[in-house]
């Protein structure tokens, strides 16, 4: 993915050497390879487990297929990230899971719409696929209001583990 620029973020590829100083908790090791500031939380076992699904070893083996799309979320005219949009890897099949994060002290600005927003787009000028889904729970209303906001549509549901349903939107290419 190359790097995207919003009207108020930069969305910067995530690149093997960012996510292994993330993995080890090193945050200026991170920093350091980004070029900008992480907030003050991060990273923590939260982050690692909700944002990279995969092992070390996977990441590896394969990083332009498991951090295929995923980027993090940089202020425009500051060095400072807030956050992050991943696909949890290059569909197979098609279709890309995208999930977003903005560390609190950023959020009910708009910053995950506008950046989920270029990163779907960017997804859907890929000639191999044909949909971008995200999942959340129904009772998540601040993520449901980032999803609705992007267009997506309520196509279906699937169980999770341990939280019960799980709604699935979606977007299609056009």
């Amino acid at each position: 993915m190359p790097a995207l620029v919003t009207d108020r973020l930069r969305l910067v590829p995530i690149s093997l050497e960012a996510i292994e100083a993330v993995l080890d908790h090193d945050k200026a090791r991170a920093e350091a390879v980004v070029g900008a500031q992480f907030p003050d939380a991060w990273p923590n076992d939260d982050l690692v487990a909700l944002g990279f699904p995969f092992s070390r070893a996977a990441l590896r083996a394969s990083p332009e297929s498991r951090l295929w799309g995923d980027s993090l979320v940089l202020l425009r005219e500051e060095p400072r990230v807030i956050g992050s949009v991943v696909f949890h890897g290059h569909p197979r099949d098609g279709v890309a899971e995208v999930a977003y994060s903005i560390e609190e002290s950023s959020r009910c600005q708009g910053f995950a719409v506008e950046a989920t927003r270029a990163c779907i787009e960017w997804a859907l000028a890929q000639p191999e696929i044909v949909a971008v889904q995200a999942t959340t729970f129904p009772w998540h209303y601040a993520s449901l209001g980032v999803i609705k906001r992007l267009g997506m549509v309520l196509v279906g549901t699937r169980d999770h583990d341990t939280l019960g349903e799980l709604l699935v939107f979606e977007r299609r290419s056009t």
